[in-house]
C-alpha cells in the first residue's frame, strides 16, 4: 500500500445524523453554558471566557457520553494543558518551538493522565498567543471549564431522562 493509497481513506459511510432531538438539546446546552460565560465575562472583572470552550461545549452537550465529554477530561485536560502551557511560556519564552513544546507535552500528559479533552490542547496556544499571568490558570481556565461541567451536569441531567452524566468522575 502506498502511501497515496492511505490518502483515500477506508471508505468508511459517514455517520449518521443525529436525532433532531438530541440535535436541539445540544443547542440548547451549548447556548446556555455558553451564554452563561460570555454574560459572566462581559459583566464581571476578570476574564472567563476563551475559545476552547466553545468546543468542549461540543463534547459535553453534543456528545456526553463520550471519553472526552467527562468532568474528569473536561476540567483535568484544560487544568493541565494551561499550567503546561505557562510553565513553558516562563521558562522557555515565547519562541515557536516552545509553544510546540508546550502543546505536545499536554497532549502528552493528557493521554498519560487519561484526561484527554481535545479542545484543551488549544490552551497553550491562546497562552503564547497573549502571554497572561498565571492568574490564566483560575480565570477563565479553572473557573471557565467548572461552569461548563455544573452546566453539563444540570443540563444532562435534566433533559436525558434516565441516562446519566458523568459517566464516571
Amino acid at each position: 500500500m502506498t502511501f497515496l493509497d492511505k490518502l483515500r481513506g477506508d471508505k468508511m459511510p459517514i455517520p449518521p445524523r443525529a436525532r433532531g432531538r438530541a440535535i436541539a438539546l445540544a443547542w440548547l446546552g451549548c447556548l446556555i453554558a455558553i451564554g452563561l460565560l460570555a454574560w459572566l465575562h462581559s459583566h464581571g472583572q476578570r476574564a472567563i471566557l476563551i475559545a476552547p470552550f466553545g468546543a468542549s461545549c461540543l463534547l459535553v452537550f453534543g456528545f456526553p457520553d463520550g471519553f472526552f465529554s467527562q468532568p474528569r477530561s473536561v476540567m483535568g485536560g484544560h487544568l493541565l494543558s494551561s499550567l503546561i502551557g505557562l510553565l513553558c511560556l516562563r521558562l522557555l519564552g515565547p519562541a515557536w518551538w516552545a509553544m510546540a513544546l508546550a502543546v505536545a507535552t499536554a497532549v502528552a500528559v493528557m493521554l498519560w493522565l487519561r484526561v484527554v479533552h481535545p479542545p484543551a490542547g488549544a490552551n497553550p496556544v491562546i497562552i503564547f498567543m497573549t502571554q497572561p499571568s498565571w492568574d490564566f490558570l483560575l480565570y477563565p481556565t479553572l473557573t471557565g471549564a467548572l461552569l461548563v461541567v455544573v452546566v453539563a451536569l444540570i443540563f444532562n441531567n435534566v433533559t436525558r431522562g434516565e441516562l446519566r452524566y458523568p459517566k464516571y468522575w
